[in-house]
């Protein structure tokens, strides 16, 4: 009886994650280039095209970081590499920077996506003059 609630806590325990294979530390050691070729086709020419430009991006991020200050981004077409893991990315959806915490589960998406631009619609009642029987009604 004790031996099967040791199984049974053991398998509770959470999954380390793995990304086509390979853990998050072999992922944060392999190069931008490196890690594009476990991309899918689209994201994989994207990153490799994009390499100068993420680079960048994680260097400045590191200078801000080290510095204490928000890192801000409009590049919402960026490709979440290994080396963002961790980082807490402010990017713009058109009106404001919303603030995007980036986990392992993100790998090779882009940061546009966890950043919505359009918001729920919430109908409030309709207006003075909106229907016909409000119409008629003063305006006081």
């Amino acid at each position: 009886m004790e031996e099967n609630k040791k199984i049974q806590s053991e398998q509770i325990t959470k999954k380390e994650f793995n990304y086509r294979g390979k853990s998050v530390s072999e992922l944060k050691n392999l190069d931008i280039r490196e890690f594009a070729k476990l991309l899918k086709s689209n994201e994989k020419r994207t990153a490799l095209r994009q390499y100068n430009e993420v680079h960048s991006f994680i260097t400045n991020c590191n200078n801000k970081i080290k510095n204490k200050k928000q890192v801000r981004t409009h590049s919402r077409h960026l490709i979440v590499v290994p080396n963002m893991i961790g980082m807490r990315i402010n990017v713009y959806n058109g009106k404001t920077f919303l603030p995007v915490e980036v986990i392992e589960e993100m790998l090779g998406h882009r940061l546009g996506e966890f950043s919505p631009t359009r918001n729920k619609v919430k109908h409030g009642a309709a207006g003075i003059g909106a229907t016909r029987s409000s119409a008629s009604k003063s305006v006081k």
